[in-house]
């Protein structure tokens, strides 16, 4: 079953294909998902990649912390997104 990690602080600069070619270093890549403004359509700086379990939690181990461009990734595995309350206007 694939696993699905969190990375944040991406810098703008960077693809999904490169998110991709640093994370096949530690096993298949099923996908890989930039994150972006409903409004803007801007990258909002995190995505997600899946991986299968055990790759998933060598690419975590090694790759959180790592600084590319100046920024260092946040790497972890993905929580369920919490329930908003809905705002009625």
């Amino acid at each position: 079953m694939p696993k699905s990690i969190y990375v944040g602080n991406i810098p703008f600069s960077a693809t999904e294909d490169d998110l991709r070619s640093m994370f096949s270093q530690f096993g298949e890549v099923m996908s890989v998902k930039f994150i972006n403004d409903r409004e803007t359509g801007r990258f909002r700086g995190f995505g997600f990649v899946e991986m299968d379990d055990a790759s998933a939690k060598e690419a975590v181990e090694a790759l959180n912390g790592k600084e590319i461009s100046g920024r260092a990734l946040r790497v972890n595995e993905a929580q369920e997104r919490q329930p908003r309350p809905r705002r009625d206007y």
